[in-house]
């Protein structure tokens, strides 16, 4: 397969015209005649990913590390490090981030790892009415995502319109119809925001609710007939010094 059919897959799977206009998604480096001698998945191209790739391989990422236009190609800095051993190794870089999101990504935490039998998919989020008292969602988000990091308490109610979104969805507090925010990266000012409005905040970290991509990714390339390698991801955070 060459990288050309690889990106016409990618598309038809998760149109790249779908992704925000602040993101990069597509191909970030490689030819597109290339041969593609293996299929690898990561929710990251760091190094380490980077460094276990076989010559030729194609790397789809869940983050592109390629944000705003390059200047200088000093191999010493971010991003141009990640990027001269991706061409060392001939190898090929396609990033699947914002139409991913929305078309894939948090669906499948939805159903499978949150474990919601109904819900319904709206832009970057899915949306799940529950009766269950908001102490038992954050009990069921921890034991789901492997941990809480802060939460804001909803205004009470005898139920609650839930909603899923992946990575940083803190921003979209109060501009999405529900009653309690699951995300990453909740920033302080989204609390304040989320408390004022009576709107419920459950930050579970962008890494723990993200690391699902490379499931997410390789099931939607079987349904295309396709096989993938999932590299592991790290959480570039550590618990900090002992």
């Amino acid at each position: 397969m060459k990288l050309q059919e690889l990106l016409d897959i990618c598309d038809q799977i998760s149109p790249f015209e779908t992704q925000e206009s602040w993101d990069n998604s597509g191909l970030i480096a490689g030819d597109k005649n290339a041969q593609i001698t293996q299929i690898v998945l990561a929710l990251e191209a760091d190094g380490a990913v980077i460094d276990s790739l076989q010559k030729g391989s194609a790397l789809i990422a869940h983050h592109p590390p390629i944000f705003s236009p390059i200047k200088r190609l000093d191999f010493s800095e971010y991003p141009a490090n990640l990027i001269r051993e991706i061409i060392m190794k001939r190898a090929s870089l396609i990033a699947m981030h914002t139409n991913f999101d929305k078309s894939h990504l948090n669906q499948f935490i939805a159903r499978k790892v949150l474990l919601w039998r109904e819900f319904t998919s709206e832009g970057f989020a899915c949306f799940h009415e529950t009766k269950y008292a908001f102490s038992e969602i954050v009990e069921l988000v921890r034991t789901a995502f492997g941990g809480v990091r802060s939460v804001v308490e909803p205004r009470k109610r005898e139920s609650y319109r839930v909603a899923l979104c992946c990575g940083s969805g803190g921003a979209m507090i109060g501009e999405i119809d529900c009653d309690i925010v699951i995300t990453g990266d909740l920033k302080y000012h989204d609390a304040i925001k989320a408390r004022s409005l009576g709107i419920g905040a459950i930050d579970a970290g962008h890494y723990e609710t993200e690391r699902f991509f490379g499931e997410a990714m390789r099931l939607a390339l079987k349904e295309k007939g396709i096989d993938a390698i999932i590299a592991p991801s790290q959480n570039p955070f550590s618990d900090g010094i002992r």
